[in-house]
């Protein structure tokens, strides 16, 4: 059995890292990853055909775009992107989030190109 760790206080996170649409993960959860980002902007389209994708809004305003409708996110409130569903994330201001997804998810899932980044550990 590990020892317990101390909690992980996110707003210190989160003032640790400044680059918008990076990946930091925090913790791991069995095969999951728990990351934060710093968003602003719009992202690529793209899918996780194997994987669905939970984002928490910690701060700011998050629009996530999907062929059939976008879904608007406050802080405070989650949305799980179904795996398959093609989606974009945008951000018209700087908007922190969470995700939570099995790890080694790359964040442009099947669109690849120059945004594509592993998820870089924070300590």
């Amino acid at each position: 059995m590990t020892e317990p760790k101390a909690p992980v206080n996110l707003a210190h996170k989160l003032s640790q890292f400044d680059e918008l649409w990076t990946q930091k993960k925090i913790a791991d959860l069995n095969d999951y990853e728990v990351k934060l980002a710093k968003l602003k902007g719009e992202f690529v389209w793209h899918t996780h055909e194997d994987t669905d994708e939970l984002f928490l809004v910690i701060s700011g305003r998050l629009t996530i775009q999907l062929r059939d409708g976008d879904v608007v996110l406050e802080p405070g409130e989650l949305f799980v992107v179904p795996r398959g569903a093609e989606h974009c994330p945008v951000a018209d201001e700087e908007t922190a989030i969470l995700l939570l997804e099995p790890a080694g998810v790359l964040n442009t899932g099947d669109a690849g190109g120059p945004l594509t980044k592993a998820a870089e550990p924070l300590d």
